[in-house]
């Protein structure tokens, strides 16, 4: 797309060339003087980038940062009936959905056969957005996959069917995906890692919890309803099997903390070990029919003591209730995608029991969501040609640039860190490669069949393209471009695997990065996200990463030692916090992302910093450079969440609730205090020796 968008401007500069040297300017009479270039008007001052409007002037910053920077806000704003929160995250991606919508409807009122994937996108919303098909139709579309299930007379065709459920898309006992070798990272490698539940997290079928004890009994309610909805006559008691199931693979399964060590998750096993580790299974049924067999000589597994268990419990588990579970496994899968008692009796557990959410989103926000599922970045290629102006590239440019210098020059005064390991995580920074905005080469989708009356065929068939794509990686040369999201996503992410930083498009919106606001807002705002992103990679696991994204302990001993003080003081701090009424958060789980927003902010600070050349910030709106830069900071974390959603991800979210990520980061950043005049005696002030600073 950068070629395309730079080859039209070329294309338009080259046109205005060509008119200018048609002219006939030598036969042309000459002026008696020169005509003045009119002056061009002068740019507009940038704003403050303050939304002055959600300031609660009741509420001083020195006692309730959050509230004073949000407080107007979370007073009158109501969290809508179609969603578990809603904040500045939500509603930049509503305004992405709107966006999107338009580009599909515009594909839809266009398609024709020159231009294949706007022709695909139309057609699969189109599928999506026909209910009346889809009433006509009922369960009709998953009756040959039921079939297949019903066919099935023996345990040892068990692990084929697994391989075919995880190209579909639907959720078997453990799942398979290819990406790098986390100790080779010129190669690809197939990971095998626990799956299989249809709740969160393993504490909701384990714990003894009230609140957690109810969504199971909501969630064995769904499981029996659908089961006898699909024609199920002994529906209770298949429930309940299935109910038993699940929680016999979840007191197997590590926790999400356990999951957080990439060293124990490393496991690097040839085909006989993995006969060694669940000798019950036919693994060579499962890599036969996965089309994995052939392709390489070893896999990682992810959680060998998992996969032990995971053998014994298919083992102990009758023929007839693991076909009820796979059944159910289908059916919860693909019942988004059917008429609309399914999608009705789906919802009501997954969205109002599990989250308290009312009702459904829109119909067309479903669609859209679909047919990025399947196609994302043939959609993103039409959204960045709307909706994304190149001198946005250009400023964010400027900004990583800045933040990779602000860490740069903060890693050689660290304190706490040797001589070598400085140099070494110098190194690693030099390699970093940030993305920006989109993909340099879009993904093909020629291969990718989609009908305009077959809307479950076109998620399988999506399903499956996406699976032989990545499979279609294994042997050869890692594919360094890829992009692991599309631009119209709100959202970053850090790959220590390819030690890259990545930045769609769609979050380089306001409040995260104003285009017409101070440098100072922004710098708080999508700042503090490039330095989160960049702290990820010395953050408790990407630490664990060496600059060309393989483990590698690249520390001094005395060095880990002094880290993992810093890091437990956070979890301290972290596991203080109660979003939800006698649920703690757990700051092992979320450590990682909290040191990305502490040093990530941190970082981000001195870029400000250093932007400013030594030169004072301006005044603007009654506030100073720095003031507007930690308000920057609240801003993009406005937030409010439903009570159950807030207890989903303080169990299965690895980065903590919005308000915790904004008074947990600024208890930690000593120039907050002194930007906002904190004192002792005020309600946000924390004493300099409980400070925590680590990048």
């Amino acid at each position: 797309m950068k070629r395309t968008v730079l080859s039209l401007a070329c294309a338009g500069l080259i046109a205005a060339c060509s008119n200018q040297t048609q002219a006939p300017v030598a036969q042309a009479p000459q002026p008696a003087a020169p005509t003045a270039t009119p002056a061009a008007p002068p740019a507009p001052p940038l704003t403050s980038g303050v939304t002055k409007d959600n300031i609660n002037p009741m509420v001083r910053a020195q006692d309730d940062f959050y509230k004073y920077v949000n407080g107007l806000w979370l007073d009158t704003v109501k969290i809508p009936d179609d969603k578990p929160m809603y904040g500045s995250f939500v509603k930049l991606d509503d305004d992405a959905k709107i966006a999107v919508r338009s580009v599909i409807e515009d594909a839809t009122k266009n398609a024709d056969g020159a231009d294949a994937d706007k022709k695909k996108i139309a057609d699969f919303y189109a599928s999506f957005m026909d209910e009346s098909a889809l009433e006509t139709r009922g369960l009709k579309p998953l009756e040959a996959e039921f079939a297949k299930i019903d066919a099935i007379k023996d345990k040892k065709e068990i692990p084929a069917l697994i391989a075919h459920f995880i190209q579909l898309g639907a959720t078997a006992p453990y799942g398979a995906f290819v990406h790098q070798d986390n100790k080779d990272s010129t190669k690809y490698v197939v990971d095998f890692g626990q799956d299989g539940l249809g709740m969160p997290d393993r504490d909701y079928y384990l714990e003894s919890d009230a609140k957690l004890k109810a969504i199971r009994e909501s969630y064995q309610q769904l499981v029996e309803k659908m089961l006898g909805m699909s024609g199920d006559k002994n529906a209770a008691q298949s429930a309940k099997d299935v109910v038993t199931f699940e929680t016999e693979l979840a007191k197997v399964q590590w926790t999400k903390v356990e999951l957080r060590d990439p060293i124990k998750a490393y496991n690097k096993e040839s085909f006989a070990d993995l006969a060694k580790l669940s000798p019950g299974y036919d693994w060579k049924s499962y890599l036969t029919a996965a089309g994995i067999d052939g392709k390489v000589d070893y896999v990682i597994v992810g959680q060998p003591t998992y996969i032990t268990g995971m053998d014994k419990v298919l083992a102990k588990t009758s023929l007839p209730v693991l076909k009820t579970y796979f059944r159910w496994r289908l059916l919860s899968a693909y019942a988004p995608f059917l008429s609309k008692d399914y999608v009705d009796t789906r919802f009501a557990f997954y969205g109002t029991a599990l989250r308290d959410v009312p009702q459904n989103r829109p119909r067309w926000q479903r669609g859209v969501n679909a047919v990025q599922g399947a196609m994302g970045e043939a959609v993103g290629k039409l959204y960045v040609g709307r909706y994304f102006p190149p001198e946005s590239k250009a400023r964010m440019d400027q900004l990583v640039k800045n933040l990779l210098a602000g860490y740069k020059q903060s890693i050689d005064t660290l304190d706490w860190m040797s001589a070598d390991t400085k140099k070494a995580a110098q190194e690693k920074l030099a390699k970093f490669t940030p993305k920006i905005g989109y993909p340099d080469k879009w993904r093909d989708y020629s291969t990718l069949e989609i009908k305009k009356d077959d809307l479950v065929g076109n998620v399988m068939r999506g399903n499956q393209f996406e699976y032989q794509r990545n499979l279609n990686k294994l042997g050869k040369p890692v594919d360094r471009a890829e992009w692991g999201m599309t631009p119209q996503t709100v959202n970053a992410y850090y790959n220590p695997e390819l030690n890259e930083i990545v930045f769609p498009a769609a979050i380089l919106q306001p409040p995260f990065f104003n285009a017409q606001a101070d440098d100072a807002v922004n710098y708080g705002g999508i700042g503090a996200v490039i330095g989160h992103e960049i702290s990820h990679g010395f953050d408790d696991q990407g630490a664990q990463y060496d600059g060309d994204g393989n483990l590698r302990d690249w520390w001094t001993k005395e060095d880990h030692e002094k880290f993992n003080a810093k890091t437990a003081a956070l979890v301290a701090q972290y596991g203080a916090f109660e979003p939800v009424p006698g649920l703690h958060s757990n700051g092992k789980l979320t450590l990682g992302e909290n040191i990305a927003d502490n040093s990530g902010l941190a970082i981000s600070y001195k870029a400000y910093q250093l932007s400013l050349d030594g030169k004072p910030a301006a005044l603007l709106d009654g506030y100073t450079g720095d003031q507007r830069f930690y308000i920057g900071f609240g801003q993009i974390w406005q937030a409010k969440l439903r009570e159950k959603f807030a207890m989903e991800l303080v169990k299965s979210d690895p980065h903590s609730i919005p308000l915790d990520r904004v008074r947990g980061t600024l208890a930690n950043q000593s120039a907050f205090f002194k930007a906002f005049d904190i004192k002792p005696e005020d309600k946000m002030y924390t004493p300099p020796d409980k400070r925590t600073t680590i990048w």
